[in-house]
């Protein structure tokens, strides 16, 4: 029989994190939908295929289905994903994450009290290992909304994601490849569908943690990510060919260069607490100006290989 939700997980060369991811899954409570695990390897050499393979051998709650793109990017593994997922819904949740044990009945909650597009839920950073500046780091991998479920106007990122499937999933490519390792797919397309009317709601207690490896928990790291995250407003202004947006984007940027710039540096001179917080409003300032193509930072697919 079909399965109503597919649960899309993509992995990308982390066998172990993709195998807590899962385990979450599974462990899921009150969900009475039929439901299958679609799990999208995007390793060129099948990392996961080992680990998914012996679990599926052994048995589990829900069928997992494992597939293997071997061509390397987000915007690959998530297109790759959605052509083996049956559902009528697709929850999306990345490998890093871990979900709460209500995380899909809360998601399907909301979705069925106000029928939206697309609902997202709130994620919570977690440090694998302690670091400096360990607020501001599980901070920026963190997503906050209202303290209430509901309509919403914002969308946020793919992450912890419930997408009602028939609207929204028809044409291909769904996610964009020319973002394959630049990352903002998710972004992109929900811009695109905010255009068509899309009616996005927010599931608060749909909780999922991100666990942050040290390889992520660096300032520099992050503040290349604030960087490439500022690059997103003005990128989005010009995907919709809205010239006055994309110069008012990059005067909010100068500004902000400006002014946290200025204040980054006496920030750091007192060795404030706020410092990296400081430093990552400057980041996101000059993303706003520097957002053009050709200089967006490399996080994904084969850039990372």
């Amino acid at each position: 029989m079909k399965p109503e939700i597919s649960i899309v997980i993509p992995t990308f060369c982390r066998p172990d994190r993709v195998r807590r991811a899962l385990a979450s899954v599974l462990n899921q409570k009150n969900v009475s939908a039929m439901v299958e695990v679609v799990i999208m390897d995007n390793d060129p050499v099948a990392s996961a295929r080992a680990t998914i393979d012996g679990l599926i051998k052994a048995g589990t709650r829900w069928p997992v289905v494992y597939g293997h793109e071997p061509n390397p990017g987000v915007a690959n593994a998530r297109n790759a994903a959605l052509g083996l997922a049956r559902g009528k819904f697709i929850a999306f949740l990345d490998d890093d994450e871990t979900a709460t044990e209500n995380w899909l009945s809360d998601l399907i909650a909301v979705q069925q009290q106000t029928d939206a597009d697309i609902v997202f839920g709130p994620v919570q950073g977690r440090l694998e290992e302690n670091a400096p500046h360990r607020e501001y780091i599980e901070s920026t991998f963190s997503r906050e909304g209202p303290a209430t479920s509901g309509v919403i106007k914002a969308f946020y990122g793919c992450g912890n994601t419930l997408f009602k499937r028939a609207k929204f999933f028809r044409d291909s490519p769904v996610f964009n490849p020319a973002t394959n390792e630049i990352g903002g797919e998710d972004c992109e397309l929900f811009s695109r569908v905010e255009e068509d009317g899309a009616v996005f709601a927010w599931a608060a207690n749909a909780l999922v943690y991100e666990e942050i490896p040290p390889d992520r928990s660096t300032l520099r790291y992050n503040l290349i990510k604030a960087f490439a995250f500022g690059q997103g407003p003005s990128q989005t202004a010009w995907q919709h060919r809205r010239l006055v947006g994309v110069a008012y984007w990059m005067a909010v940027g100068l500004a902000q260069a400006i002014v946290f710039g200025t204040l980054s540096i006496f920030h750091w001179a007192i060795q404030s607490e706020r410092r990296a917080e400081i430093a990552d409003r400057a980041a996101q300032g000059l993303g706003k100006v520097l957002w053009f193509r050709g200089l967006e930072p490399k996080f994904y697919g084969a850039a990372v290989l």
